[in-house]
């Protein structure tokens, strides 16, 4: 007998080796015709498998429908599958290389004698929904490596040939067929296509074979899935907000900013754009100012032994920008970090001058791949609100403590209240103490704890040099996005001899705390121009205030009124035009101007002015003190 322990704790028995499929069948019909596939195993032993995966011992069994997350996986590699299939079917020549699944969907990367447009996807698209309605019988089956090499071989698939090569010689390989198609994958997969149903092809876009611009370039075509017809319109809907909030469109529209070619993956700044720069920069320089931060500025260009001694070299050379001179080999600095113990390590430092805080807004440059670069969000050259805490072992908890408190404040003021936590533990490879990470790790879970806030602990997924905790944003459509973070590090002052004296007159290594809050600001501001829909809050708006007359008569007073708040620190703009004031309503409202001012002769004969509010709200007419007020309010409370 075999006994299959389920998880409301029932055991079913059963006289021999049982699928997944007749354990489901035997509960009830329902569950027969949802099961997706099974867990079976408990902990890090679990694993997903196909519904017609044999049980020939005990175990435990879940049972996986699209309402679960592991179902929904797999309908999203299935269907990578099926656009696979229908690609064979309505280009034959092609050849397929690899689909997995991505956040919200799936890819298959083809290669084939011409770009595929957009009527091809349709094609397609019409061509699995044709193959799904077929509900055709997804089976595995195992070949040895060289059977499997040889096999795809014969097909002409020469790409999954070179996959199964890389295979050790004495492994089997697992291969799926649905109709007509056979492709390689360890699965699982669901019993039929006829569980596909929901789904939709989005894009087309270049892709390098393994990822390796050495080698040729395939097309890749994105697609989503989803379990139910409205979870797929849910999405859809999602998307089409998505890109009216692009911060791309925005920042043509808004005169923010531009990325040129004869400078790639760099940012174009333009006045307004560079307005909400400075906002967002002035702000953090007063956040390092009231939390007792010192702001530095290290050079650009450091010689090539520097970043030897620091690891980088070995580890990110292919990532940084060389240059030479005088025989002598430099790189861009690709981040901050050994510039600030090259600060600290002028002087002689005593453990009464600790924790030192040093805050830099330090420009850095990458070399990021063309195909990953996407407006401000991932660039080559970008700016970070980067920081650096030197201190002993004892001050990490009250360091870490004061620093995610002082990072919720941040994010509150700038509209994000939904923050999740991370911490990232020790990985097997690592250096230091047992009791050294044992204290670094219990600092940032406390100093979360003291905050009040709720994460979750990703083992092993700290640096070799220490733990971390990364904060992640969730913005007003339920994205996420990974901006700051505290890590603990024992190295790198060990690498670069950064030393203190203790109350004992010996030399002691600090403990370095990396700490960013917004990340890179290039990153952030995209992040909120798409948060807010290009409409940024009062303080952060690069116009604040424009003001407009009805006819030439007031002229002189538009201009004494506006002259008036730019006295008051405000961002002004006049519009003296002769246009209809209707039509340059609408065109400082389509800027997304949060204070409009219009002036009339009854507002002039007041000394007063009519205010209209972002949004098309009339707020009517008040006096000049009475809007002071008002958008003075609404600064200082960053509304």
């Amino acid at each position: 007998m075999i006994s299959i322990q389920l998880p409301d704790g029932s055991k079913r028995e059963f006289p021999g080796p049982v699928t997944i499929a007749e354990v489901a069948a035997s509960i009830g019909a329902g569950l027969a015709k949802a099961a997706l596939a099974g867990r079976v195993g408990q902990g890090e032993n679990a694993r997903v498998v196909d519904t017609s995966y044999l049980m020939e011992a005990d175990t435990s069994l879940a049972i996986i429908t699209d309402k679960d997350s592991a179902g929904l996986d797999v309908i999203r590699h299935s269907t990578a599958h099926l656009l696979a299939y229908a690609v064979k079917e309505l280009f034959p020549e092609a050849q397929v290389t690899i689909g997995p699944t991505i956040e919200n969907g799936f890819y298959y990367d083809f290669a084939y004698k011409r770009p595929f447009t957009p009527d091809d996807l349709i094609a397609i698209e019409k061509k699995m929904g044709d193959l799904a309605k077929k509900d055709e019988k997804v089976e595995r089956r195992v070949l040895p490596r060289d059977e499997a090499v040889s096999y795809f071989k014969s097909l002409g698939e020469h790409y999954k040939a070179e996959i199964i090569e890389s295979i050790p010689a004495d492994q089997d390989v697992s291969l799926y067929s649905e109709g007509a198609f056979t492709d390689l994958c360890r699965g699982p997969h669901v019993p039929s296509t006829g569980k596909l149903k929901h789904f939709k092809l989005m894009k087309v876009a270049g892709a390098y074979w393994r990822g390796d611009h050495r080698n040729e370039q395939l097309q890749r075509i994105y697609g989503t899935a989803w379990a139910t017809k409205d979870d797929l319109q849910k999405y859809l809907t999602l998307l089409e907000e998505a890109e009216k909030r692009d911060h791309r469109k925005l920042g043509r529209e808004l005169d923010l900013f531009h990325i040129d070619d004869h400078a790639p993956g760099v940012v174009f700044w333009h006045p307004n754009g560079w307005t909400v720069w400075q906002a967002v920069e002035q702000y953090m320089r007063q956040v390092y100012r009231d939390n007792g931060y010192n702001e530095v500025k290290g050079p650009q260009i450091l010689d090539k032994t520097l970043w030897e001694k620091t690891g980088h070299w070995d580890k990110y050379r292919e990532n940084m920008f060389t240059t030479e001179s005088e025989k002598r080999d430099y790189a861009l600095k690709p981040m901050n970090c050994p510039g600030h113990i090259l600060i600290f390590n002028q002087g002689i430092k005593s453990y009464r001058d600790l924790p030192v805080r040093y805050g830099e807004f330090g420009q850095c440059h990458r070399n990021e791949p063309t195909g990953g670069l996407h407006g401000i969000m991932r660039v080559r050259g970008f700016t970070q609100d980067d920081g650096h805490i030197f201190c002993t072992e004892d001050q990490i908890l009250q360091e870490c403590v004061d620093f995610t408190a002082l990072l919720q404040k941040v994010y509150q003021d700038f509209g994000f209240t939904d923050i999740i936590y991370k911490v990232a533990t020790r990985p097997e490879a690592r250096i230091g103490s047992d009791e050294v990470w044992d204290k670094a790790e219990q600092a940032l879970i406390e100093s979360l704890r003291a905050t009040g806030s709720e994460f979750e602990i990703a083992p092993g997924e700290g640096a070799f040099y220490g733990p971390k905790i990364e904060y992640t944003l969730k913005d007003a459509l339920g994205r996420h996005w990974q901006c700051g973070t505290i890590q603990v590090d024992f190295s790198m002052p060990q690498r670069l001899n950064a030393e203190y004296v203790t109350d004992t007159s010996e030399r002691q290594h600090p403990v370095m705390l990396h700490r960013a809050i917004l990340g890179s600001l290039e990153r952030f501001i995209g992040i909120l121009i798409e948060q807010h829909a290009g409409a940024l809050p009062v303080w952060l708006a690069p116009t604040q205030v424009v003001v407009l007359n009805i006819t030439d008569s007031q002229a002189e007073y538009v201009k004494e009124v506006a002259k008036t708040l730019q006295k008051q620190g405000l961002r002004v703009k006049l519009d003296l035009r002769n246009e209809k004031i209707t039509y340059k309503i609408r065109e400082h409202s389509l800027q997304k101007v949060p204070y409009i001012l219009v002036v009339g002769d009854k507002e002039k004969d007041a000394g007063a002015v009519a205010v209209r509010a972002r949004g098309n709200q009339d707020l009517g007419v008040m006096s000049l003190d009475s809007f002071s007020q008002r958008i003075a309010q609404d600064i200082a409370s960053k509304a």
